[in-house]
């Protein structure tokens, strides 16, 4: 594609400079208005400035990431309804041998998780959890959250739904579930292996002290049924109920009750001019009995709460499981995901609208505006110009080519970010490599996907996963942590390079 006019290329880079200014600094000093007011800004100006028309804007949303992404945050909420998040918060602390026992399980645990229920979601629920167990170990935090942020983008590498990137590479190269994660689960596993070295070899010594080393593991004076609860009650913030629940016994969803005022209110017994009991004695028996009944009514509500909730349980990983059997079996990806996420809510069999305001709105709305102005940035035709620059040196054909393409999309994803990276580069590097073969189609996807994602542990401002970490540390009031920029480039830079160029021969088209 030729360069546009003069005039569309100047405003249209106005327009993608706005846009990128709020993704990279969404709180700057002239404009706060945040990233997603921000890519809804960039949208609108390239309308303005008639860089796309509004037809081409609608034409450039793309319903099936949408959805996608809808679908499996869905998934992920009711997942936290059933627990799944606090089981993977005690597995973290049972039974452990140490420090650096504990930060091996963290990069496992936090790339596993990610895998399946994607890096945002499990370092915004996890996060809390690493700050609980290293004040209760006497431990220092900042190895703990650079393996979670770190082993969360690296493990979210391995799936279409682990990151918003690999969703867009997923439906525009049209790979199917069971041929991306293996073409990346090789990389993927050396990858959090030779991390989680390089974390232990920094933070060796920090990790136990010889003087103290099993005395620092042992849960600081908490009780232990104290922290047992702290560390298996962490939960996303409570949304607003859209309706109140019954005044008599409320259920809270999770098979457990408390009373209303109502219920210990008795009926009164009235009395005689002399203070004796007017009515008979079998009325005075009745009365006497009514807390019995009352205790034997909550007793069964009780009851039959517990196995509703068990039977939540179970569904929503009978649920999960299937969606996944499926994304495997290579079905559409994002019906798939919606899908399972109706069932889920049809299974809970209550008004959706708690759940349903968990979902994060303003995220669907930034990829709306985002590939408004990505598309507008296309039309300019400056990306094409710098990739046919490019091209002739970064074919995915020889190692130079994919070391040459490699170096570009980690500059790019911490310059751009990787979303919008993985939208102006995905097109171009596919032509370029079904131009040399055929078969190296699907391989300079995944090589995209894979150093797209890897890149964001260069910096703290190179994924969303570190920006939560660092975001929930700083915030916590209980064990509030300043993870700076220069703490996490010191171990970032070192990580990115290396984990990026021993996974790239183990990627498999």
């Amino acid at each position: 594609m030729e360069l546009a006019g003069i005039g569309k290329v100047v405003l249209g880079s106005i327009a993608f400079g706005v846009f990128w200014v709020m993704a990279v600094f969404p709180a700057v000093p002239f404009l706060p208005i945040g990233r997603t007011a921000g890519s809804l800004l960039g949208a609108l100006l390239m309308i303005i400035f008639q860089v796309i028309t509004p037809a081409q804007a609608y034409a450039a949303i793309d319903l099936p990431i949408l959805c996608l992404l809808f679908g499996t945050m869905v998934v992920s909420i009711y997942l936290e309804k059933a627990h799944m998040f606090r089981y993977l918060g005690r597995l973290l602390s049972w039974k452990s041998f140490g420090g650096r026992d504990l930060l091996v399980r963290v990069c496992l645990i936090s790339a596993l998780a990610s895998a399946l229920f994607t890096n945002d979601t499990t370092c915004i629920v996890l996060t809390e959890f690493v700050l609980k167990f290293t004040k209760q170990h006497n431990l220092p935090p900042l190895p703990f959250l650079l393996a979670l942020a770190s082993s969360a983008n690296i493990g979210s590498s391995a799936t279409p739904i682990g990151n918003p990137q690999n969703l867009v590479i997923a439906i525009q190269s049209k790979i199917h579930f069971g041929k991306f994660l293996l073409g990346i689960l090789p990389a993927m596993l050396v990858g959090i292996a030779v991390n989680t070295v390089i974390i232990l070899c920094m933070f060796w010594r920090s990790l136990s002290s010889p003087s103290k080393d099993v005395e620092s593991l042992k849960p600081s004076p908490t009780p232990p049924v104290e922290a047992a609860t702290e560390m298996s009650s962490h939960k996303f913030s409570p949304a607003k109920m859209s309706h109140m629940s019954t005044p008599e016994v409320v259920d809270d969803g999770e098979g457990s009750h408390r009373f209303s005022p109502a219920m210990m209110s008795h009926p009164a017994v009235e009395l005689g001019p002399e203070g004796s009991m007017s009515g008979d004695v079998e009325k005075v028996g009745k009365l006497g009995a009514l807390p019995a009944v009352i205790d034997e009514v909550v007793e069964e509500k009780e009851r039959k709460g517990r196995k509703r909730a068990l039977f939540l349980k179970g569904s929503v990983y009978v649920v999960t499981v299937g969606m996944l059997a499926a994304l495997l079996s290579g079905l559409d990806m994002s019906w798939t995901a919606i899908t399972a996420a109706i069932l889920l809510v049809v299974v809970d069999f209550r008004d959706a609208g708690p759940c349903l305001e968990k979902v994060s709105y303003s995220l669907l709305i930034f990829f709306c505006g985002m590939f408004i102005t990505v598309d507008g940035f296309n039309k300019t035709g400056i990306p094409s110009a710098f990739w046919d620059l490019m091209e002739p040196s970064a074919r995915v054909n020889r190692a130079s080519g994919v070391a040459l393409l490699s170096i570009v999309i980690l500059l790019l994803s911490n310059f751009a970010s990787n979303v919008p990276t993985v939208l102006l580069l995905g097109a171009q590097v596919a032509k370029s490599a079904a131009a040399v073969s055929a078969s190296d189609v699907d391989k300079a996807w995944l090589i995209l996907a894979w150093v797209s994602t890897v890149a964001g542990n260069f910096s703290l401002l190179g994924s969303a996963a570190n920006l939560i970490v660092c975001e929930q540390a700083r915030r916590s009031e209980q064990h509030g942590y300043n993870l700076t920029f220069w703490k996490h480039l010191s171990f970032g830079l070192p990580s990115t390079l290396i984990v990026t160029a021993i996974g790239l021969p183990l990627i498999r088209g």
